[in-house]
Protein backbone atom coordinates (compact mmCIF):
# COMPACT_ATOMS: atom_id res chain seq x y z
CA UNK A 1 0.00 0.00 0.00
CA UNK A 2 0.99 3.37 -0.31
CA UNK A 3 2.44 5.25 2.34
CA UNK A 4 0.35 8.83 3.07
CA UNK A 5 3.32 11.42 3.17
CA UNK A 6 2.63 14.20 5.09
CA UNK A 7 3.68 17.49 3.53
CA UNK A 8 6.51 19.46 5.50
CA UNK A 9 5.82 23.13 7.18
CA UNK A 10 6.46 24.97 3.33
CA UNK A 11 9.19 27.40 5.43
CA UNK A 12 10.65 24.22 6.85
CA UNK A 13 11.27 23.12 2.53
CA UNK A 14 12.36 26.42 1.47
CA UNK A 15 14.32 26.59 4.11
CA UNK A 16 15.96 22.96 2.30
CA UNK A 17 15.89 24.11 -0.63
CA UNK A 18 17.97 27.29 0.02
CA UNK A 19 20.84 24.98 1.89
CA UNK A 20 20.48 22.84 -1.24
CA UNK A 21 21.01 25.66 -3.45
CA UNK A 22 23.90 27.06 -1.22
CA UNK A 23 27.14 26.13 -2.86
CA UNK A 24 28.76 26.77 0.36
CA UNK A 25 26.11 25.07 2.41
CA UNK A 26 27.11 22.09 0.45
CA UNK A 27 30.73 22.18 0.26
CA UNK A 28 31.01 22.72 3.71
CA UNK A 29 28.59 19.84 4.64
CA UNK A 30 29.84 16.92 6.98
CA UNK A 31 28.65 14.39 4.39
CA UNK A 32 30.81 13.15 1.92
CA UNK A 33 28.76 11.49 -0.09
CA UNK A 34 26.82 15.06 -0.69
CA UNK A 35 29.98 17.04 -1.14
CA UNK A 36 30.85 14.18 -3.67
CA UNK A 37 27.31 14.23 -5.81
CA UNK A 38 27.37 15.84 -9.23
CA UNK A 39 24.82 17.02 -10.68
CA UNK A 40 21.38 18.32 -8.58
CA UNK A 41 20.22 17.83 -5.16
CA UNK A 42 16.54 17.50 -4.20
CA UNK A 43 15.01 16.95 -1.10
CA UNK A 44 12.29 13.96 -1.05
CA UNK A 45 9.83 12.16 1.42
CA UNK A 46 9.52 15.34 4.56
CA UNK A 47 9.49 12.87 7.14
CA UNK A 48 8.12 14.77 10.94
CA UNK A 49 11.07 13.79 13.43
CA UNK A 50 9.78 12.93 16.50
CA UNK A 51 12.07 12.46 19.75
CA UNK A 52 10.97 9.98 22.82
CA UNK A 53 12.40 11.35 25.37
CA UNK A 54 12.54 9.61 28.78
CA UNK A 55 11.48 5.89 27.32
CA UNK A 56 12.06 3.99 30.97
CA UNK A 57 9.73 6.77 32.74
CA UNK A 58 6.92 6.24 30.29
CA UNK A 59 4.52 3.74 32.25
CA UNK A 60 3.57 2.29 28.95
CA UNK A 61 2.47 5.62 27.04
CA UNK A 62 5.27 6.72 24.94
CA UNK A 63 5.73 10.75 25.40
CA UNK A 64 7.09 12.47 21.88
CA UNK A 65 7.76 15.86 20.48
CA UNK A 66 8.21 17.07 17.33
CA UNK A 67 12.15 17.60 16.36
CA UNK A 68 11.70 19.00 13.38
CA UNK A 69 11.41 17.82 9.82
CA UNK A 70 13.93 15.55 7.98
CA UNK A 71 14.43 15.07 4.40
CA UNK A 72 16.22 12.29 2.12
CA UNK A 73 18.56 14.45 -0.05
CA UNK A 74 18.64 12.70 -3.84
CA UNK A 75 21.19 12.69 -5.79
CA UNK A 76 19.64 10.91 -9.11
CA UNK A 77 18.37 7.89 -7.96
CA UNK A 78 19.40 7.20 -4.16
CA UNK A 79 19.83 9.24 -0.68
CA UNK A 80 22.92 10.72 -0.61
CA UNK A 81 22.06 12.25 2.58
CA UNK A 82 19.63 14.21 5.11
CA UNK A 83 18.64 17.35 5.56
CA UNK A 84 16.91 18.82 8.70
CA UNK A 85 14.92 21.68 9.58
CA UNK A 86 13.94 22.71 12.76
CA UNK A 87 11.34 25.21 14.32
CA UNK A 88 12.98 28.38 15.73
CA UNK A 89 11.39 31.38 17.08
CA UNK A 90 11.62 33.11 13.64
CA UNK A 91 10.09 30.17 12.02
CA UNK A 92 11.38 26.99 10.18
CA UNK A 93 14.95 27.01 9.34
CA UNK A 94 17.43 24.96 7.93
CA UNK A 95 19.26 22.93 10.45
CA UNK A 96 22.03 20.61 9.47
CA UNK A 97 23.21 17.95 6.57
CA UNK A 98 23.51 14.61 8.05
CA UNK A 99 25.06 11.33 6.34
CA UNK A 100 26.05 7.86 7.48
CA UNK A 101 24.30 4.71 7.84
CA UNK A 102 20.58 6.14 8.76
CA UNK A 103 20.48 7.61 5.55
CA UNK A 104 20.55 4.34 2.96
CA UNK A 105 18.51 2.84 6.21
CA UNK A 106 15.93 5.51 6.30
CA UNK A 107 15.55 4.45 2.47
CA UNK A 108 15.59 0.92 2.57
CA UNK A 109 12.66 1.15 5.12
CA UNK A 110 10.54 3.30 3.60
CA UNK A 111 10.59 0.71 0.33
CA UNK A 112 10.33 -2.19 2.85
CA UNK A 113 7.25 0.15 4.24
CA UNK A 114 5.69 0.56 0.89
CA UNK A 115 5.16 -3.50 0.41
CA UNK A 116 2.82 -3.19 3.63
CA UNK A 117 -0.40 -4.71 3.45
CA UNK A 118 -2.03 -1.28 5.15
CA UNK A 119 -1.47 2.03 4.66
CA UNK A 120 0.51 4.57 7.25
CA UNK A 121 1.80 7.41 7.90
CA UNK A 122 5.91 7.84 7.99
CA UNK A 123 7.60 9.92 10.85
CA UNK A 124 10.32 9.44 12.24
CA UNK A 125 11.23 8.93 16.02
CA UNK A 126 14.48 8.98 17.56
CA UNK A 127 15.14 7.38 21.11
CA UNK A 128 18.14 9.00 22.62
CA UNK A 129 18.37 7.09 25.74
CA UNK A 130 19.27 4.41 23.30
CA UNK A 131 21.20 6.36 20.50
CA UNK A 132 18.00 4.66 18.10
CA UNK A 133 16.20 6.01 15.62
CA UNK A 134 12.88 3.90 14.07
CA UNK A 135 10.67 4.96 11.17
CA UNK A 136 7.40 4.85 12.64
CA UNK A 137 4.63 4.21 10.79
CA UNK A 138 1.09 5.67 12.13
CA UNK A 139 -1.97 3.81 11.45
CA UNK A 140 -4.27 7.23 11.01
CA UNK A 141 -3.38 8.45 7.66
CA UNK A 142 -5.16 11.60 7.71
CA UNK A 143 -3.49 12.61 11.26
CA UNK A 144 -1.41 15.99 11.11
CA UNK A 145 2.33 14.51 11.23
CA UNK A 146 3.44 16.87 13.39
CA UNK A 147 1.50 15.58 16.36
CA UNK A 148 0.10 12.83 18.12
CA UNK A 149 1.92 9.96 20.29
CA UNK A 150 2.68 6.25 19.08
CA UNK A 151 -0.34 4.50 19.29
CA UNK A 152 -0.41 0.84 20.34
CA UNK A 153 -1.00 -0.27 16.51
CA UNK A 154 1.17 1.68 14.90
CA UNK A 155 4.74 0.04 13.66
CA UNK A 156 8.24 1.29 14.33
CA UNK A 157 10.95 -0.14 12.13
CA UNK A 158 14.07 -0.01 14.16
CA UNK A 159 16.34 1.73 11.43
CA UNK A 160 20.59 0.23 11.19
CA UNK A 161 22.34 -0.02 13.40
CA UNK A 162 19.79 -0.86 15.91
CA UNK A 163 20.65 -1.35 19.76
CA UNK A 164 21.88 -4.56 20.47
CA UNK A 165 19.24 -7.07 21.41
CA UNK A 166 17.05 -5.37 18.49
CA UNK A 167 16.81 -6.25 14.56
CA UNK A 168 16.99 -3.63 12.21
CA UNK A 169 14.32 -3.39 9.98
CA UNK A 170 12.03 -5.80 11.37
CA UNK A 171 8.42 -3.90 12.25
CA UNK A 172 7.36 -3.99 15.73
CA UNK A 173 3.85 -2.99 17.29
CA UNK A 174 4.53 -0.45 19.59
CA UNK A 175 3.19 -2.42 22.19
CA UNK A 176 5.53 -5.48 21.45
CA UNK A 177 8.73 -2.59 21.03
CA UNK A 178 8.41 -0.92 24.45
CA UNK A 179 8.54 -3.50 26.62
CA UNK A 180 11.72 -4.55 25.38
CA UNK A 181 13.03 -0.75 25.35
CA UNK A 182 12.30 0.00 28.52
CA UNK A 183 13.93 -3.41 29.80
CA UNK A 184 17.13 -1.98 27.97
CA UNK A 185 16.99 0.83 30.45
CA UNK A 186 16.66 -0.39 33.48
CA UNK A 187 19.54 -0.70 35.90
CA UNK A 188 20.65 -3.97 36.73
CA UNK A 189 20.82 -4.50 40.40
CA UNK A 190 23.83 -4.24 42.51
CA UNK A 191 24.98 -7.62 43.69
CA UNK A 192 26.45 -7.94 47.13
CA UNK A 193 29.31 -9.58 48.22
CA UNK A 194 28.49 -12.29 50.93
CA UNK A 195 29.40 -11.16 54.40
Amino acid sequence: MPLHVSPAPASALRSVLTALGSPTAVREAPVPGLRAHQGPLCPDHPLPLHVWDDVSKTGGTPLTRLAGWSFLVRGGERAVATAEAILTADGWMFARFCGGPYVASTERALVQAESLNAPYQPRLLSVPELYMLTLWLHHDVTADGAEGLPAAGDLLVPLAPAPPGIAAHRPHHVADLLPRLTRRLTPAPLLREPA
